[in-house]
């Protein structure tokens, strides 16, 4: 298969802490900088693959490059503190053990599980929870089949790095196709699976087909849309275009969509040096024959994307695909956030200045929003309002369906890189969810789980 920008051979191979010094390139870092991959890749999850390696990273451009920071680890994604204690173990020779015993420790104080996805979002049936599955938005259930826990290559920013680095109780899997089924029968308000992870499309063809066709012999007609949250388009685009494999896939996407089923592949890009190459191309035309969309996520990331111009520039590459631009986020309050983190004032600029250099019809996107407890929370701008400066916000989901748009202020403050960090304006003592969403929390109960009767008729249920 000649796939590589030189014309050789190239087969999908990974890179972690194990073989990352065989790869050549690295030849041009430091030692320190080696060192330091292996000490961050001690604690937080790190696995990158020939693609990236060959053709993303521009290693005239390392250790600056975008490609390169978003999946090599970077020495500041841990606090010195951190850091240090992890590369002093290493230079002492400690045991694996103890390595780990100390990393486990640091993992621990990263906040591993943002906006209450283990207490609040993990629904229930029959009295048993489904700790493959989120269901947090009234009409839209995440879903993590066991055999996609796991990536083409990680991103050093990723909110779910707990999955990959060995903490078992902290992650989410499941296998039950069949009570995927049974939920959705339960919960008819249910309009939308998306199929999460970790990364679906690492599964093979046949393995995803058996939960995708599980949902489309159900025959479920409240299901409309079914979602895929991947970065293989990035990462391993091949997917889509070389062998057999590529064609069961196509022909799986083919199946949701004759079945009247909306499919939208629910695509990360962070820079646009990954819309660059001639295999990401064809994968993305490929799909799109199939009838199903392609929308676009990303955070806004300090050392990667942090300008007005590169995400214009990705957003117009994006349309000119096919793509429609969909989110930008704000990197959740985990992991590395302190690396990556922009305020949120800064972000809102950034995002209204990209916008005003797009036409119309790249501006679909939404942001930037923070995923965060209490819902899906959009900065709308900043305003003066009876000589205060305040940031103005509203919810495009919430825990409560009620909350979605309404606008709601909170003091200005140019250091806040999170929901957590703000303060209500105009001497309120707190913002107007917080009361309602501490009663959702103290019923420790998805708030997007309802019986049927808060959904449908007497007339419809029947």
């Amino acid at each position: 298969m000649d796939t590589s920008k030189n014309g050789s051979s190239m087969k999908f191979s990974t890179y972690d802490l194990k073989n990352f010094r065989q790869i050549p390139q690295l030849g041009r870092l430091s030692e320190d900088q080696k060192f330091a991959i292996e000490v961050v890749g001690r604690v937080l999850p790190f696995r990158s693959n020939s693609y990236v390696v060959n053709e993303l990273i521009n290693w005239d451009n390392v250790p600056n490059d975008p490609m390169f920071v978003l999946t090599f680890p970077q020495k500041g994604m841990l606090k010195r503190h951190h850091f240090n204690r992890i590369a002093s173990l290493l230079r002492q020779g400690a045991d694996k053990g103890t390595v780990d015993m100390a990393a486990n420790q640091i993992r621990i104080e990263l906040n591993p599980q943002p906006a209450g996805q283990l207490d609040h979002n993990i629904p229930t049936l029959n009295g048993e929870k489904l700790d493959g599955m989120q269901h947090k938005y009234r009409e839209t259930l995440l879903f993590f089949p066991s055999q996609g826990q796991t990536c083409h290559a990680y991103c050093s920013f990723c909110f779910r790095w707990p999955q990959f680095v060995g903490m078992d109780e902290l992650k989410f899997a499941t296998r039950e196709s069949e009570a995927l089924v049974k939920y959705l029968r339960k919960n008819r308000q249910i309009s939308d699976v998306l199929f999460t992870g970790g990364d679906p499309m690492i599964m093979k063809a046949k393995n995803l087909s058996a939960y995708i066709d599980t949902l489309l012999d159900a025959e479920l007609p409240d299901l409309k849309t079914i979602r895929i949250g991947t970065k293989s388009l990035s990462y391993w685009p091949y997917k889509y275009i070389i062998g057999k494999e590529a064609d069961e896939v196509l022909r799986l996407f083919e199946r949701v969509t004759k079945a009247g089923k909306h499919l939208a592949i629910m695509a990360h890009f962070n820079h646009p040096n990954e819309l660059q190459t001639e295999a990401v191309a064809q994968a993305i035309q490929r799909i799109r024959n199939t009838g199903a969309q392609i929308r676009t996520q990303s955070p806004i990331l300090r050392h990667i994307n942090d300008s007005p111009t590169t995400w214009a520039t990705m957003w117009r590459k994006q349309v000119e695909l096919g793509l429609i631009p969909y989110y930008m986020f704000v990197v959740r309050d985990t992991g590395a956030q302190h690396y990556f983190g922009v305020p949120l004032v800064r972000a809102w600029r950034i995002y209204q200045d990209a916008y005003q250099r797009v036409s119309g019809i790249c501006r679909t996107v939404r942001g930037p929003s923070m995923s965060a407890g209490p819902g899906k929370v959009q900065i709308m701008g900043l305003s003066t309002v009876n000589n205060q400066k305040v940031m103005t916000f509203q919810f495009l989901q919430g825990r409560n369906p009620d909350w979605v748009l309404r606008p709601f202020f909170a003091k200005y403050d140019s250091k806040a890189i999170w929901l957590d960090d703000l303060k209500p304006a105009f001497s309120e003592k707190r913002f107007f969810f917080e009361e309602e969403l501490q009663q959702v929390y103290e019923q420790d109960q998805p708030s997007g789980q309802f019986e049927i009767a808060d959904v449908f008729s007497p007339e419809e249920v029947a």
